[in-house]
């Protein structure tokens, strides 16, 4: 037989299987890329004082964020991140509390949302080096006490909060509102909403993402980065949380090793908590404790 009789279709299956292949890895990609939603108001529309600030992130991109200054210089100061698909005005109804209990706070945009540059694409892991490239830029602000940072994140966020805390020295405090406890099972859920069976599409799915933010997903789960945290760690979570199970928050609390970890279960959803000023105080109490050492009794915030 002639060789050239066996090799073409050889290689035209071994195109195909390419090109199968190659569709399947863009389709993954884009049903999992977040929508880049820009900001309509702003922190003023609160009456909060403000000003629009541009941080040199990750890989050249830059990151938009808004400062919120306290009314002393040189305050406390809370970095605050959104979830997948947010940006910061969606943080907005947590910045006025934290505003009259005399912190500065920064709400920023991870890569690939609101109005920080586009990247090839997100995940848990590049929202903590934007995290980290914000705490990075605020000790050099004149609003900031660089020794008195705390970071604040949901969902997506939440997760890369605790990352950053599990990794980082010197942060004060670190709240987490709404974060899953392991990045599989939250796909997982994805994958049954979407009818896909985890095998073996799903499976092979979960190891293309791997791959591709180049972090096995046990490394970088909340249930695993609490235990490493270096500061003392609120979780927040909504009663009614049908995104991520309340029961996910007592894991990732049951996980905390010697980490200070409490648990405040609130009213609300996966991005609805009701009346936030009602939340806040207990918030606030936490805060209190960690950022302004000796000025503040313990944190007390109903730990359940």
């Amino acid at each position: 037989m002639d060789t050239g009789q066996w090799l073409l279709p050889s290689l035209g299956a071994a195109l195909a299987l390419l090109l199968g292949r190659a569709g399947l890895h863009w389709a993954i990609r884009r049903g999992l890329q977040a929508p880049m939603v820009p900001e309509q108001g702003s922190p003023g529309d609160l009456g909060l004082p403000f000003r629009e600030c541009a941080i040199a992130g990750p890989r050249g991109k830059r990151l938009f964020a808004w400062m919120i200054p306290a009314a002393t210089a040189a305050a406390p100061t809370v970095a605050v991140l959104h979830g997948w698909g947010g940006n910061a005005e969606m943080m907005l109804p947590l910045a006025a509390p934290l505003h009259r209990a005399g912190y500065a706070v920064l709400l920023l945009d991870a890569r690939s949302h609101g109005r920080s540059e586009a990247d090839t694409f997100a995940s848990l892991p590049r929202f903590a080096e934007d995290l980290e490239a914000a705490l990075d830029w605020l000790p050099g602000q004149p609003e900031v006490d660089g020794r008195r940072l705390a970071v604040l994140g949901h969902s997506v966020g939440a997760g890369a909060a605790l990352l950053v805390a599990s990794r980082r020295d010197g942060l004060a405090a670190a709240v987490s509102v709404a974060a899953f406890a392991h990045p599989a099972a939250m796909m997982r859920r994805w994958l049954w909403a979407l009818h896909i069976p985890y095998l073996p599409l799903g499976w092979y799915i979960l190891r293309y993402v791997e791959r591709t933010i180049g972090h096995r997903f046990d490394a970088i789960a909340p249930i695993r980065s609490i235990a490493r945290a270096r500061c003392p760690v609120l979780l927040v979570h909504g009663d009614a949380d049908d995104t991520v199970p309340l029961a996910e928050a007592r894991a990732i609390l049951a996980a905390r090793g010697d980490t200070a970890a409490e648990l405040l279960v609130v009213p609300g959803s996966h991005d609805s908590y009701g009346e936030v000023e009602e939340q806040m105080p207990r918030l606030l109490e936490f805060l209190a404790a960690h950022l302004h050492p000796g000025e503040a009794g313990p944190a007390t915030p109903g730990a359940s």
